[in-house]
């Protein structure tokens, strides 16, 4: 038995900044792995990629990792291209992998299921559902808004959004997911129609503005940290669920868990790749307390 377990692909990532050009692995199974792979929990990953990129691995191998590889016709390709504007970027896929199947989760067993799609076909509501029957289920929902068309994304409506969120326990999303979801720009309404459609607790990142969670009719304003430079933010998503999560297996307050989870998302903005420090780090960060930005005018 895991307390977390993630679910999703491992990427082929180009990035571009206005400093840089990398060629990273990348994805939300890459970013969170490496990110809970440096805390105390239990965790196992479940990914799928083409045999020949098999070498994507081996970083989180080294880590000592626990990771199910499933076999894909391809690996994922993104391109992610920042401006001078850390919040904002433009993607392009080269190639798409095999989605995930109910068998491949057959023998899963976790407390808490991490689903990072994506693309919109990648984890299929069955698998969700059979997840939801085993433990709790935690969603990042970018995928599900993402269409591919001439390898170039455009942002879709999550079309199955109202049979697939009365299985999710938590849910993350940005700004920009939320209205595209629910239509609404303000959180408090987003959150309610998020809600009457099944969703629990909801964690909504806004970038340098911090985050809000949202849950039994309470809204938590979480701040977002000063980092020391702004550096790449690829995966900051992902690490700040890591963080999140880990924080909610330990039984901490909503409050906590963002706080720490914000953190961590923090150290990880300072460099380009995951996030590679440690649980004591995260706390000079918390300790330090030099808020960037609150949240509290979202709400």
């Amino acid at each position: 038995m895991y307390d977390i377990c993630c679910i999703g692909h491992i990427t082929l990532d180009k990035i571009v900044t206005p400093h840089h050009v990398a060629h990273l692995p990348g994805g939300t199974a890459f970013y969170f792995s490496h990110a809970i792979g440096n805390l105390p929990v239990r965790y196992h990953l479940v990914t799928a990629l083409a045999e020949k990129e098999a070498a994507l691995l081996s970083s989180l191998h080294e880590r000592g990792i626990s990771i199910t590889a499933c076999s894909s016709r391809n690996t994922v390709y993104f391109e992610n291209i920042y401006t001078s504007n850390q919040d904002h970027r433009e993607q392009k896929v080269a190639q798409q992998a095999d989605a995930f199947s109910v068998e491949q989760i057959t023998g899963l067993n976790a407390r808490i299921y991490h689903l990072g799609p994506l693309l919109s076909g990648d984890i299929p509501a069955s698998v969700i559902k059979t997840l939801s029957e085993k433990g709790i289920v935690s969603l990042d929902a970018q995928g599900y808004l993402r269409n591919v068309k001439d390898e170039k994304v455009y942002p879709v409506d999550w079309s199955d959004k109202k049979t697939v969120l009365p299985y999710i326990s938590i849910l993350k999303l940005n700004e920009t997911e939320m209205e595209a979801i629910t239509g609404h720009t303000h959180i408090a309404s987003a959150a309610q129609a998020l809600w009457n459609w099944g969703a629990n607790e909801i964690v909504i990142t806004l970038g340098s503005n911090g985050s809000v969670i949202c849950k039994d009719g309470a809204f938590i304003a979480i701040p977002a940290y000063k980092p020391s430079a702004v550096v790449d933010a690829t995966g900051c998503g992902d690490t700040y669920m890591a963080g999140y999560l880990y924080m909610r297996t330990k039984g901490a307050t909503l409050e906590n868990a963002g706080k720490f989870a914000a953190a961590i998302a923090t150290l990880n903005i300072e460099t380009s790749g995951p996030f590679t420090g440690s649980e004591s780090d995260v706390l000079k960060t918390l300790s330090a307390g030099i808020s960037f930005n609150t949240a509290t005018q979202y709400l």
